[in-house]
C-alpha cells in the first residue's frame, strides 16, 4: 500500500526518497521492523484480552513435569502471528503480486481452520476440537486451490536461461530467455538438479505433459497437509514451534531472494522465478512475527499459539517452499517437523502391530511426539527446545549449502 503511494508521489512530484520504496530489501527491512513492533507492543494487549475472555488452555494429564502449572494459560496466540504478519505485508508489499495474494489467502484460510479448532476446545469444552476429517478437508481444499493457481495462473512462470543458444547476435532479452510456464522443481544434492513433474507422464505420448496438473496438484495437496500437520505436532512445549519455524522461514527467505534476482540466480546457476522477489517482504514480516511471538511464548509461556498459529505456520511454510520450487527439500529443511510426525506414525503403527500380534501394544518411544519422549526421560523442556533449535539451524545450513553442492 505504501509502495504505491510513494511511487505515485515520485511520479507526480519527484518526492525525495520515494525511489527507496521500490527496492524490496528496504521494504523487507521495514516489514520485519513493523512486525516486531506489532507482535511485542500489541501482543501483551492481546494476551490480556484472551485472559479476560477466559481463553485458557485445557491441559490433559500426560504425567509430564510442569504440565499442570500450564493449565489456564491463554491460547489462540496465533492471532498475534497472523496480525503481526499481515499488517506489514499490507503496508509494504505489492498486493497485486500473485504470490503475495496466495500467501495472504493461505494465512487467512488456515487461520480460520485453526481458530475453529481452538474455539471448540475452549468454549465448547471439547478437548478433541474440530474433527480431524474437517481439518484434513480444509488442508486438501487449500492445497487444491494453491496447486491450481500455481499451475494455471499466467503470472506464475520461470525464466528459460538455456545459455547453449546464446550468440553475439541476440538481444539482451533473448540472452535472458523467455518467461515460460513450467512445473520444473529443484532436486537437492543432484548435479543436474532441475526436474519437471511433467516428465512423469511424458511417456504417455506427445501432448501428455499438458496434463501434468493431474500429478502436480495432488503433490501440492500432500505437501500442504503434511507440513501443516507437522507444525501442529511440533507445537507441544514452550517456544519449540515458533523458534523452529522462524529458522525455516528465514531460510526460505534466502531462497526467495536468490531465486527472484536474475544476477544471483545466474551466478548460482539456479532457476530464476520472475516476481518471486516480492516474497521477501512477506517472509521478513513472518519471521518478525514469529520472533515477536516468541517473546511471550518462551519458557515459561505467557501464551500458546494454539492451532490458530501452528496450522497456519505449517500451511504458509509449505506454500512458500512450493513457490520457490524447493518443496523436495522440505524433509531436510523441515526436519524437525518431519521427525515429530514420523515419531507419531511409528508409535501408533508399532503399537497397533504389536497389539494385534502379541495381544498387548508396545511402544518405540516413551511418548510421542518426539519432544515428549525427551520430557519423559527427564530433560527440562528449555534444554529440549534449545537442542531442537540447534538441530534446526544445522538443517537450515545444509539446505542453504545445497545451492552449490550438487
Amino acid at each position: 500500500m505504501l509502495t504505491y503511494l510513494f511511487e505515485y508521489l515520485e511520479k507526480q512530484y519527484q518526492f525525495p526518497g520515494a525511489t527507496l520504496f521500490q527496492f524490496s530489501t528496504f521494504r523487507a527491512a521495514m516489514a520485519i521492523l513493523f512486525s516486531l513492533i506489532v507482535a511485542t507492543a500489541f501482543g501483551k494487549r492481546i494476551i490480556l484480552f484472551l485472559q479476560k475472555q477466559q481463553v485458557g488452555e485445557t491441559i490433559r494429564d500426560l504425567g509430564l513435569d510442569g504440565q499442570k502449572q500450564k493449565a489456564g494459560t491463554p491460547t489462540m496466540g496465533g492471532i498475534i502471528i497472523i496480525l503481526a504478519t499481515l499488517i506489514p505485508v499490507i503496508l509494504f508489499a505489492r498486493l497485486d503480486n500473485i504470490y503475495i495474494m496466495l500467501l495472504i489467502f493461505t494465512m487467512l484460510w488456515m487461520g480460520v481452520i485453526g481458530f475453529l479448532d481452538d474455539y471448540i476446545k475452549v468454549f465448547k469444552k471439547n478437548k478433541e476440537g474440530l474433527k480431524g476429517r474437517f481439518k484434513v478437508l480444509g488442508q486438501v481444499v487449500l492445497g487444491l486451490i494453491v496447486g491450481a493457481v500455481l499451475y494455471f495462473h499466467p503470472e506464475v512462470t520461470m525464466r528459460d536461461h538455456d545459455k547453449s543458444i546464446i550468440t553475439k547476435d541476440y538481444t539482451v532479452e533473448q540472452v535472458k530467455g523467455a518467461e515460460i510456464k513450467s512445473t520444473m522443481t529443484t532436486v537437492p544434492f543432484m548435479k543436474n538438479n532441475e526436474f519437471d513433474y511433467g516428465d512423469f507422464i511424458g511417456w504417455m505420448g506427445e501432448g501428455a505433459q499438458e496434463y501434468a496438473w493431474l500429478l502436480f496438484i495432488p503433490i501440492v495437496i500432500l505437501i500442504v497437509t503434511a507440513v501443516s500437520n507437522g507444525a501442529n505436532l511440533t507445537d507441544g512445549i514452550d517456544g519449540l514451534a515458533a523458534g523452529t519455524s522462524a529458522i525455516i522461514v528465514f531460510t526460505l527467505g534466502i531462497f526467495a531472494l536468490v531465486s527472484g534476482n536474475i544476477i544471483f540466480s545466474d551466478y548460482l546457476d539456479i532457476m530464476y522465478i520472475p516476481r518471486v522477489g516480492e516474497l521477501l517482504i512477506f517472509v521478513t514480516a513472518f519471521v518478525g512475527a514469529l520472533i515477536g511471538f516468541l517473546w511471550y511464548n518462551a519458557f515459561p509461556a505467557q501464551v500458546f499459539m494454539g492451532d490458530t498459529g501452528s496450522l497456519t505456520i505449517g500451511g504458509v511454510i509449505a506454500v512458500i517452499a512450493i513457490i520457490v520450487r524447493k518443496e523436495l527439500l522440505i524433509p531436510v529443511l523441515c526436519g524437525i517437523f518431519f521427525a515429530e510426525s514420523l515419531s507419531v506414525m511409528l508409535q501408533v503403527g508399532y503399537f497397533k502391530y504389536t497389539r494385534n500380534k502379541y495381544g498387548e501394544g508396545r511402544r518405540i518411544f516413551l511418548m510421542s511426539p518426539l519432544h515428549h519422549h525427551y520430557q519423559k526421560k527427564g530433560y527440562h523442556e528449555s534444554k529440549i527446545v534449545t537442542r531442537f533449535w540447534i538441530v534446526g539451524i544445522l538443517l537450515a545450513i545444509v539446505s542453504i549449502v545445497t545451492l552449490k553442492i550438487r
